[in-house]
């Protein structure tokens, strides 16, 4: 039974100011692509060429599901879920759950893409191998059946089709980042925070505008002691934004070479390196046009354990933004420039526990 909660904890899901939409191209993917587009327009190093295709093809891993929809990536509005675990040992990806979870559009006709982060903490059912198996927080899925189950469940959640994958290991945030020389970051919050080995408060970061290497960058990137599980996936995405401007700007072949060895060895995908190189090469034609979305939500404790729900009008509403990208649904009176989404706050969990 649905209960409506009377105070909420969340903002609607809202569009960014126009200002702020217009991206550098591939915010969409957080690692190898990001150079990749660079290597388009570089394409003539050789080696740098040959590093990266090495890198993804050491990364290629394909899954057993049958995809409800064929795509090609070059010219068809795409679907692709990044998942970011934590695991230290390079490579070895099955003891972890997923740490963050962004869903992305990307039509490369119309130069749009549509971004949408999801709380890990996230209650909801854990689908594999078709079969919906017990709720749990989203990135339990991972620890269910890895990839495919996490995949199946975002699936089932918001109703949309998942064409590709790329999965990332977080030591490729420390490698990447330090590899560039450090990102610019306005850091919202003084904090001190553990390290990547785990030691706690090694990390101490003043509220403001700096240079951030790979250690302070993840620190920034993981902690939730500033703020929340929905606010952490922002940080998240303004980190990418970082990583991507920076890599616009560094000029060494060999900090590329750097940077692209470090993702491969940290990253599954089912992404081609030719269908990389091209989605990145789409973008030559002009800037990308970027549509963020953000969850209306509320917490609820079930157990020991505090659990995200999101709003069900939240999430049909994003799902319908979802499917009308992808060309399932038909556009209608929430897809006019003016419609701003409110939430209606009835809940599904917080009343029954």
């Amino acid at each position: 039974m649905r209960r409506q909660k009377k105070t909420t904890q969340s903002t609607a899901p809202m569009r960014q100011p126009k200002q702020k939409k217009k991206k550098t191209i591939l915010l969409f993917c957080f690692l190898l692509p990001i150079m990749l587009i660079i290597l388009a327009g570089a394409v003539y190093f050789a080696k740098l060429y040959a590093t990266a295709q090495n890198a993804v093809d050491s990364s290629y891993h394909t899954l057993d599901r049958k995809k409800e929809i064929e795509v090609n990536p070059l010219t068809e509005t795409t679907s692709i879920l990044i998942m970011g675990i934590d695991d230290n040992d390079s490579r070895e990806l099955g003891s972890a759950r997923t740490d963050s979870l962004i869903y992305l559009t990307i039509d490369p006709t119309k130069h749009k893409v549509n971004m949408i982060s999801i709380p890990r903490d996230t209650y909801t059912d854990i689908v594999y191998q078709d079969t919906v198996y017990n709720k749990d927080k989203i990135n339990a899925a991972y620890v269910k059946g890895e990839e495919q189950a996490t995949i199946e469940s975002v699936e089932h959640l918001l109703n949309v089709p998942i064409h590709y994958y790329v999965t990332f290991n977080f030591d490729a945030f420390l490698e990447i980042i330090d590899a560039l020389g450090g990102i610019e970051v306005d850091v919202p919050i003084t904090f001190s925070e553990q390290n990547a080995a785990g030691i706690l408060d090694q990390i101490h970061l003043e509220k403001g505008l700096q240079t951030l290497n790979g250690e302070q960058a993840l620190a920034l990137a993981r902690t939730r002691k500033i703020d929340n599980d929905v606010k952490r996936g922002e940080r998240q995405q303004l980190l990418i934004q970082a990583i991507v401007d920076k890599a616009l700007s560094v000029g060494s072949i060999s900090k590329y070479s750097n940077a692209i060895t470090a993702v491969g060895k940290n990253m599954r995908t089912d992404l081609r390196f030719d269908d990389m190189l091209g989605i990145a090469q789409t973008g030559l034609d002009g800037k990308y046009e970027f549509e963020s979305y953000v969850f209306d939500w509320t917490d609820f404790m079930l157990g020991d354990a505090s659990m995200v729900e999101l709003y069900p009008d939240s999430v049909d509403f994003i799902s319908h933004r979802l499917r009308v990208a992808l060309g399932l649904d038909i556009a209608d009176e929430r897809d006019t420039s003016d419609y701003e989404f409110q939430t209606n706050g009835l809940s599904n969990y917080y009343g029954d526990y």
